[in-house]
Parts: C-alpha cells; sequence; structure tokens
C-alpha cells in the first residue's frame, strides 16, 4: 500500500493524483484553533506582535484592555517541573520553585502546554514593571505592583525574596538614567 495514493471510492481503488473520472476530492481543512496558552488569557488582557525574529518566530506580549487595580493576581504560571535546570534551556525563561522540599526548574515548554503568562516579557527598568513575581506553595504568580492603564504592557519582575531563593544576583545597566535589570542568564539557574 503507497501513501503517495489516494482513494476514489466510486472506481474502488487507489489512483496517482485526481480521479480522471470523478474528479478532485473536495477537501476540508480543519479549523484553526488558538493554543492552549492563548484560551487562557484572561477576557481583558490582549496579545500584541513586539517584534519578529529569525524563522518567522513572533516575540508577543501582554497588554492590559481595561484598568487593572494594583494588587492583583495572576497565575499560577503553568509550565514544566524539572529538577535538571539544563533541560530548561531551550530560550525560554525559567523559574525556580520549592515543593515538597525539593527545588525545581519551572519553564513554559511551548503554546499547547502553558498558560499565557509565558508571554509576559521581563521588566527592563523600574518605570516599564507592572508585576512581580513571587512563589507561592510551590508555585509562581505575578502581582501587580501598581494600577494598569488600558493598552499598557504587563511586565514582571522577581520579588527581592524570589531573587535570594533563586541565587541570583541582579544585572545592573544604566539605561537612559534608568536603573536597568535583565533577566538571569540560564548558565547562572544551573549553579
Amino acid at each position: 500500500m503507497s501513501t503517495e495514493l489516494l482513494w476514489c471510492e466510486d472506481c474502488g481503488k487507489s489512483l496517482q493524483g485526481d480521479c480522471k473520472l470523478h474528479g478532485p476530492l473536495i477537501r476540508v481543512k480543519d479549523r484553526v484553533i488558538p493554543s492552549r496558552a492563548r484560551l487562557t488569557l484572561p477576557h481583558y488582557l490582549t496579545l500584541r506582535l513586539l517584534e519578529m525574529r529569525a524563522g518567522n518566530h513572533q516575540v508577543l506580549g501582554v497588554f492590559a484592555k481595561k484598568p487593572i487595580q494594583k494588587r492583583t493576581q495572576f497565575g499560577p504560571y503553568v509550565g514544566n517541573l524539572s529538577l535538571n535546570a539544563s533541560q530548561c534551556q531551550d530560550g525560554k525563561l525559567v523559574f525556580q520553585v520549592l515543593k515538597d522540599g525539593k527545588r525545581y526548574f519551572l519553564n513554559a515548554p511551548d503554546e499547547e502546554f502553558g498558560n499565557w503568562m509565558m508571554f509576559v516579557q521581563p521588566a527592563r527598568n523600574e518605570k516599564e514593571q507592572t508585576l512581580v513575581a513571587h512563589q507561592y506553595q510551590g508555585e509562581v504568580f505575578f502581582t501587580t505592583v501598581k494600577n494598569i492603564d488600558p493598552h499598557t504592557e504587563l511586565k514582571f519582575w522577581y520579588a527581592a525574596e524570589y531573587l535570594k531563593f533563586m541565587e541570583i544576583s541582579t544585572v545592573v545597566i544604566k539605561e537612559e538614567s534608568d536603573l536597568c535589570v535583565s533577566p538571569p542568564p540560564l548558565a547562572t539557574l544551573q549553579s
């Protein structure tokens, strides 16, 4: 049996291409549905394209569609837990959590298994930070640090105690008189 042949039920045989006697098949494709991560996005948030990278890779950000109050908590962050940081090295942000007395690495593998929180970008400075990432009962949550206006991008940075837990020292950069921090490199997480 060849996988390169089409079946014609009217002729009762497999054919190379469309049937010359009965014509082409009417092909119906599946409807495209959003990924799990996109489906979990709360109704008052939206995704926007931030940039296109090589290989048609989209970098998305999460934006408010309506005002969001300070102290609003989102989560938990959904991803894969691993005891080994090297299993998480796919260029995506990795969090650490303490669960059942063990330190795990948490990352969002892809849109089919993660939730919308995987699209939230890290803040580059205090001014653009709208969320703080923190651990609670072995899971990671984001909580707003100020009131957020519509059309504002949600960006996070780590709570001070969470940074200590992850044993990360922040990188400080001066940029246009703002104090900037960058996400911890994965190499730091492996130590």
